[in-house]
């Protein structure tokens, strides 16, 4: 077996050509099929959300232990989503399509980011990584972890412009699609203050505020940690092998939600969460000869 540095140092005497090709010829081993695991966690993990109401307001479920369930709950919600974002479940046109544009909306619907939204702004995150301007998750840039977490504290404030971001990027491409998607941002918005609003009135504030409003902050901030700020930090460099970057997290792979390979979602989306590790260690001496930084892997 072939030592990764070795093989990266055989790997720099290919051209670019040859290189991209080998680089391709790996990746695609890891495409491909339907990958079950995310649309079952997507719709399984809805489902546990919504389940939490009616146990909490029944009194099945003590508001103690609905509150840390929620949480994670809250937490998990996203990633299913952001495969259907990228098509991975099923392309448009394909029979299952369906089933991709289902767990999309569904899935992140505890987290009150619609679906059409946050494809549009993360397809321009993926277009413009790490841009000042251009890429609406360069508020979460901060020097380590602190620091980010103070600063996400002051970006969750309405006036604060990271707040303001993603909609900002929304007006700027100005399309049709964009335009729907500031509805539905308007709506889930409107919708879930009447649901606070109308749990607070029937009595219900305290369930309302740790079901859904506090654990969403908190869930919040940890996959902005995890999906924005880790894989691309220092956040100062662009370009398709530079602008994110491999990391070894205290908490494991799973606990950071698979961003440790973050690297290889960036180069190749269409690649599903659950593979990016293999699809990493087999990439890893074509990333290293393409002067990626895995140098925390």
């Amino acid at each position: 077996m072939i030592a990764p540095g070795a093989a990266s140092q055989a790997l720099a005497s290919l051209d670019s050509r040859a290189l991209l090709r080998l680089e391709k010829e790996i990746a695609d081993r890891f495409m491909g099929g339907l990958p079950w695991g995310a649309v079952a966690w997507g719709l399984g993990n809805f489902a546990f959300w919504l389940s939490l109401w009616p146990l909490t307001l029944t009194g099945l479920l003590p508001i103690w232990a609905a509150f840390p369930l929620a949480t994670i709950s809250i937490a998990l919600c996203y990633l299913p989503s952001h495969e259907a974002q990228h098509w991975v479940i099923a392309r448009p046109g394909e029979r299952l399509h369906w089933l991709n544009e289902l767990v999309g909306h569904l899935s992140i619907v505890p987290l009150l980011v619609p679906f059409r939204a946050a494809r549009l702004t993360h397809f321009e995150h993926h277009l413009h990584a790490n841009h000042p301007e251009l890429d609406p998750d360069v508020g979460n840039q901060a020097d380590g972890p602190w620091t980010f977490l103070k600063r996400a504290i002051a970006n969750r404030q309405p006036r604060a412009k990271a707040a303001q971001a993603y909609s900002e990027t929304l007006k700027r491409l100005g399309t049709p699609e964009a335009e729907a998607a500031l509805r539905d941002a308007a709506i889930a918005q409107l919708t879930y203050l009447a649901v606070l609003f109308a749990m607070a009135w029937t009595g219900h504030a305290l369930e309302a505020a740790l079901l859904w409003w506090l654990p969403r902050h908190i869930a919040f901030t940890y996959l902005l940690f995890f999906l924005s700020w880790a894989p691309h930090h220092p956040h100062n460099e662009q370009g398709r092998y530079r602008d994110t970057r491999a990391f070894r997290s205290r908490l494991g792979n799973l606990l950071s939600m698979g961003m440790q390979f973050h690297i290889v979602h960036h180069l190749y989306p269409r690649i599903p969460l659950m593979r990016t590790p293999a699809a990493y260690w087999a990439l890893r001496p074509v990333l290293e000869a393409r002067g990626c930084d895995v140098r925390e892997l």
